[in-house]
């Protein structure tokens, strides 16, 4: 999968590229993900941000133009998402899921987000549920499945 990953600082980009393994193909850019950074997700289907990004219903826009089908943040937390926007966009969103991080040392937390953070990327390629992490609008098939019992 091509994707962008913004906001990254320097202590993060060995964690994302042990974490990836060269599965996908990713961009690593320090800016914040915005209205004037947003042509680095061109031709990507996936952005990765973090709880600093705000991303906003004019930059969901703008990244559903582009063809983005995903947002992965690597964060707990999606209260920086615009994730209504998102849902009629029809971009999938996905988080890390807060029970993956409990009990985990400091030293360790950058690793365990890049893992996460990867993890859902592979999902998403390989067309699988992500379960907890999931925080779009619950629409895929596995969801439908489970709703009408033919698990």
């Amino acid at each position: 999968m091509r994707a962008v990953a913004y906001n990254i600082k320097s202590s993060e980009k060995e964690p994302l590229a042990i974490a990836n393994h060269k599965k996908h193909d990713i961009t690593l850019i320090s800016n914040s993900l915005t209205a004037e950074t947003i042509s680095y997700a061109q031709g990507k289907e996936a952005v990765i941000v973090v709880h600093d990004d705000k991303v906003s219903a004019e930059v969901i826009g703008k990244l559903a133009a582009m063809g983005v089908k995903y947002i992965a943040t690597r964060s707990t937390t999606s209260s920086h998402i615009d994730l209504d926007e998102a849902a009629r966009q029809h971009i999938r969103v996905a988080s890390v899921p807060e029970q993956s991080m409990k009990n985990i040392p400091l030293e360790e937390q950058a690793m365990a987000l890049a893992r996460e953070t990867i993890l859902n990327l592979d999902k998403w390629q390989q067309n699988r549920c992500l379960g907890k992490a999931c925080i779009c609008s619950r629409s895929c098939d596995q969801v439908n499945l489970k709703k009408s019992g033919d698990e």
